[in-house]
């Protein structure tokens, strides 16, 4: 994998002018350039264990205790909402899923901003950044917030989308017969040229904004933290990521390393090869996995981009896939993506923080979902769903069978509500089962 003071942008014309026919910002043009650059150059993009070394120690929220609400007025609160949850067979927004009394994602996220604007006096900014497909519906959904748009701020930006790779060839995907399906997103990597392609980041500067705390819609552990925002901000880092302890339940996920330089980076599985797998999912060595919530300086992140004439250079994934998902005899095609926290090894000085797992409940499946809706959990009076005391931090595990896998088959499963878990270790359902 080459790293960041490396840079290839060549990317075949087409490819280019494909994107300027759909209006797409110079910015994600300049991503999508560097990302086909990456995958023409002939360097590997994997990141062996060689390579790397472990992380052993990182500084622990529990150890933080400063505390300055003044930093909120100068920092926006950002939350990617472009998914549409299709691996649970959703057709919108995964943050529109109801949770608990029919509140959903967007709900308790829109409720926690306004309780920690009451709570500090600060006109706490709030941003997401959807995507084509969930704007409408963020949007109408959000409307009876009437003020959670602050600060003279859009309540969104969009991401941006990127052409898939015919893997034979290199060329543009094509598929007349739905021709929306030649596009993928090109990971969540995108916030920053859709950050600075939009006009955002210019925008926000000019306001005086200068942190921005970011993380994903669909966990609700990811909160607003006065004391995490103090340390970021004494810390003088342009970048932070939090981190958790990994366990087995985690040993594919994106772990913490440290480069030959000694800065920090992220690798993903994807990033690994064949031959390293063991060490990867090693937790006794790579002890801390990425939870996606992540802390930037804003004029760190404006000198960076022009530092790298005008893009950020982030590691390349390339995903394997067929240019219609639901037809496996389709053109074979390369989907080009970045990983958002990879952006830890283009900082200089960027830092890591150990966090409590309680940041980080994400729901990615039924399984996921049903736990979460279930008595286990319990809404605090700042609109955060914990677990209940009873359960001394540790969550029930939920295994369903592939038929349940999709958010209406689960729904049937248990027409009356989830069952009750607060004192269940362990439940897996298989077959045809109703509570």
């Amino acid at each position: 994998m080459a790293r960041c003071n490396c840079i290839a942008t060549s990317a075949a014309p087409s490819h280019v002018t494909q994107m300027k026919e759909e209006g797409l910002s110079d910015a994600a043009i300049e991503a999508f350039k560097y990302t086909f650059g990456k995958l023409t150059s002939g360097e590997s993009l994997f990141v062996p264990e060689s390579s790397i070394s472990a992380v052993t120690e990182l500084p622990a929220y529990e150890a933080l205790s400063a505390e300055d609400p003044a930093l909120l007025t100068s920092t926006v609160m950002l939350k990617l909402n472009g998914g549409l949850g299709t691996g649970m067979g959703l057709e919108k927004a995964k943050s529109l899923l109801p949770l608990k009394d029919g509140a959903t994602f967007l709900d308790f996220i829109a409720r926690q901003v306004l309780h920690m604007r009451s709570v500090f006096g600060v006109d706490l900014a709030f941003m997401l950044m959807n995507s084509f497909s969930t704007s409408a519906d963020t949007l109408e959904a959000l409307s009876k917030y009437d003020t959670l748009a602050a600060a003279g701020l859009s309540l969104e930006f969009l991401q941006n989308k990127a052409p898939k790779v015919t893997k034979s060839d290199l060329t543009p995907a094509s598929w007349p017969t739905n021709p929306a399906l030649e596009w993928c997103p090109p990971g969540h990597g995108d916030l920053y040229p859709a950050l600075v392609g939009s006009g955002t980041l210019d925008t926000l500067l000019a306001k005086g904004f200068k942190y921005m705390f970011v993380s994903n819609s669909d966990n609700l552990g990811a909160t607003m933290d006065v004391k995490l925002l103090t340390w970021f901000a004494g810390s003088g880092a342009p970048f932070a990521m939090e981190v958790a302890a990994r366990t087995d339940a985690d040993k594919k996920g994106g772990h913490l390393a440290r480069g030959k330089n000694g800065g920090l980076l992220l690798r993903e599985l994807a990033q690994c090869p064949d031959e390293d797998a063991d060490a990867f999912q090693d937790v006794t060595k790579h002890k801390f996995f990425n939870t996606n919530n992540l802390w930037v300086n804003l004029e760190a992140l404006k000198a960076t981009f022009e530092k790298f004439g005008g893009l950020m250079p982030l590691p390349v994934i390339s995903n394997g896939k067929t240019v219609d998902p639901r037809d496996k005899a389709s053109t074979k095609v390369l989907q080009l993506e970045t990983a958002m926290g990879s952006a830890i090894e283009c900082f200089e000085g960027a830092q890591a923080i150990l966090i409590p797992r309680s940041r980080f409940a994400p729901v990615k499946t039924t399984a996921d979902l049903l736990a979460l809706a279930s008595d286990a959990y319990e809404i605090t009076s700042d609109a955060r769903m914990v677990l209940k005391a009873e359960r001394a931090g540790v969550p029930p595990t939920v295994k369903l069978d592939d038929s349940f896998k999709f958010v209406d088959k689960m729904a049937a499963m248990v027409p009356n509500g989830p069952p009750s878990l607060i004192k269940c270790k362990k439940i897996t359902v298989e077959g045809k089962v109703a509570f």
